[in-house]
């Protein structure tokens, strides 16, 4: 008799935990961008583990999703993959004062689906033996800005334009790549490292002093200032667990 009413008792303080937890649990829209899909498709995996909210995140250009967050779109975290476009924002008016903050610091690499063919210096944009390479939209994306950068501290802009395609955002750029519409391309290197590793084909990292540095921020906007979720994934955002995840990438701190 003692142990069924145990029973009985631990199932009903277990279902009050469960209600209470889920009243708390929110849930918050974040436009991220697209060099970060990997990185925080893990954080919010370990975000709702940890808190009970859920992220539901987006992937795109920082720039299409400045235009939409103008329009009304309904994020209420933005993930940028520059320090400017939340910082004109913030002077627009449209994020929560004191919120911005940066998450990560990206690296350039230049890669190649190929098992050996870019070497560990870059030699191979000189040497040639490549139709195409990929970068991203220099006007939209901070990492084809670095791109562009890169070629011209190496003096090669002018001499391999003819041979550059240019994707929407990092994410297509890579696709190129991947696909073989490019033999090579300048991509974010979190999407191709993990654990400290190459995770496919062959890489030159950029060197840091090759390109100003891509400092990506995050912000709250205004639309999501009393959002629980929104606060709280921008508070696990500069915990140790997510900036171990986002090192884990690749990608460097403040």
């Amino acid at each position: 008799m003692q142990r069924h009413l145990f029973k009985i008792l631990a199932a009903t303080l277990t279902l009050s935990l469960g209600i209470a937890h889920g009243a708390r649990a929110g849930e918050v829209s974040v436009a991220v961008a697209a060099n970060f899909t990997a990185p925080m498709q893990e954080i919010a995996v370990e975000f709702e583990k940890d808190t009970g909210h859920k992220a539901v995140p987006s992937f795109g250009s920082t720039g299409q999703f400045y235009t939409q967050i103008k329009n009304g779109a309904p994020f209420g975290v933005f993930l940028a993959a520059d320090d400017t476009t939340p910082a004109k924002l913030e002077k627009e008016g449209g994020t929560v004062a004191g919120s911005r903050f940066t998450y990560a610091i990206g690296s350039l690499v230049l890669w190649s689906a190929k098992e050996g063919f870019v070497d560990d210096k870059g030699e191979v944009l000189k040497k040639g033996g490549f139709a195409h390479i990929s970068i991203a939209d220099p006007v939209k994306a901070p990492y084809g800005t670095a791109a562009v950068e890169t070629l011209k501290k190496l003096g090669l802009h002018e001499t391999l334009s003819a041979k550059v395609v240019t994707g929407n955002n990092i994410a297509q750029a890579h696709q190129f790549v991947s696909t073989g519409n490019a033999e090579l391309g300048f991509v974010a290197l979190s999407q191709v490292y993990k654990a400290g590793k190459l995770t496919s084909g062959s890489a030159w990292i950029v060197p840091a002093e090759f390109y100003e540095p891509i400092l990506q921020d995050a912000v709250l906007l205004t639309s999501a200032k009393d959002n629980e979720a929104a606060v709280a994934l921008l508070k696990y955002l500069q915990g140790p667990k997510a900036a171990a995840i986002i090192k884990s990438y690749g990608y460097q701190s403040k």
